[in-house]
């Protein structure tokens, strides 16, 4: 029977789709109906009242009406559904401890491949939301998800002393709006932020014990991901970290030269054209705001391209190059390298 999927067995569907045609009858009607005893039929009613299937008058005897299906039987669809789910999870939580124990009790089991994509995904929200005391971390593209989608939560972790260090490659900076509404809000939070060219891979390390790098670059190397538990490849990985973030340029530009105060979102005014707010010794003729040059100069001894520039800034390439050849003559500079030095001697970045 069609309803057995939701529990019901054959004679309880039996005798409430007869109930549905016969409103406010009886069991004797109903057994009378359909040919089967009083006894068993007025058993079979007492349970679709249980399950909310039936209502049942006070009166003597008691009056039976079907309850309309679209409302009774959704309803014990959707407690289905709730089981379901609630196994599902039991069966996700088993599936990991499972899998801890026997990498626990085989000490040789360094990598776990993982090959789904929900796989994958609980074990970064388990690595990252599990730290204690810092997240490294290699962003570069492609992007699974959308880049910054995980911003409130890696607030939250830096607010219990969580501290997060991420070298961006040239592609994550300059990706539209990447820079503007995510890394720079992070690195106001409190991230620790620099840049290089380019990284070897994607990658994040959870203290001490574990790092998560996808499969592969190329389209589909999302699908699948190596978890890395402690060993020499973990140790590795914390070496590769710790030797690129020594080569990678800072991207903290959110301390002004005065004190050291951090800048605030407001102090991003600037129209290409309009001197704002200009930091202490930076010269009004750069006609942009003191974040603004900051993040210019930064952008600019990070390597990046006048196109990556303008993606990243949102600019017209005619409008990056006009303000890069405005900061370099402010600075009495003639090519970058020499931006970055004259910059760096004034105190603006």
């Amino acid at each position: 029977m069609e309803l057995d999927v939701l529990g019901l067995g054959d004679e309880t569907e039996r005798v409430y789709t007869a109930l549905i045609d016969r409103p406010r009858c009886t069991a004797s009607e109903l057994a009378g109906a359909g040919g089967a005893t009083v006894a068993a039929t007025s058993r079979v009613l007492t349970g679709l009242v249980a399950k909310g299937l039936a209502s049942r008058t006070s009166s003597r005897p008691p009056r039976f009406s079907a309850i309309p299906p679209d409302v009774a039987v959704t309803a014990l669809i959707q407690d289905r559904q709730r089981q379901l789910d609630a196994a599902r999870s039991l069966v996700e939580r088993l599936t990991h401890a499972h899998r801890e124990a026997n990498r626990i009790n085989d000490p040789d089991i360094a990598v776990e491949l993982l090959t789904h994509r929900e796989d994958i995904s609980e074990a970064a929200y388990r690595l990252t939301n599990g730290a204690r005391r810092q997240v490294r971390a290699f962003d570069r593209p492609p992007y699974v998800d959308r880049p910054g989608s995980n911003f409130q939560h890696q607030v939250r972790r830096q607010r219990t002393g969580v501290a997060h260090r991420v070298i961006y490659s040239h592609d994550a900076v300059s990706w539209p709006g990447r820079l503007l509404d995510d890394i720079l809000p992070s690195v106001r939070a409190g991230e620790q932020a620099r840049v290089k060219g380019d990284l070897p891979l994607k990658l994040v390390i959870r203290d001490d014990d574990v790092a998560l790098i996808p499969f592969s670059l190329a389209p589909g190397g999302h699908s699948a991901a190596y978890l890395v538990h402690p060993s020499p490849m973990l140790a590795a990985l914390e070496a590769l970290f710790e030797a690129e973030w020594d080569r990678a340029v800072s991207l903290d530009t959110t301390r002004a030269e005065a004190g050291g105060e951090p800048v605030t979102s407001g102090a991003r005014e600037a129209a290409a054209d309009r001197p704002a707010h200009v930091a202490p010794g930076a010269p009004a003729e750069t006609g942009t705001s003191d974040e603004d040059t900051r993040v210019l100069l930064t952008l600019l001894a990070s390597g990046l391209t006048d196109a990556a520039i303008a993606r990243a800034q949102g600019w017209s390439p005619r409008t990056t190059q006009r303000r890069i050849q405005r900061l370099m003559s402010a600075l009495d500079a003639s090519t970058r390298f020499q931006a970055g030095l004259a910059a760096a001697r004034r105190g603006w970045i």
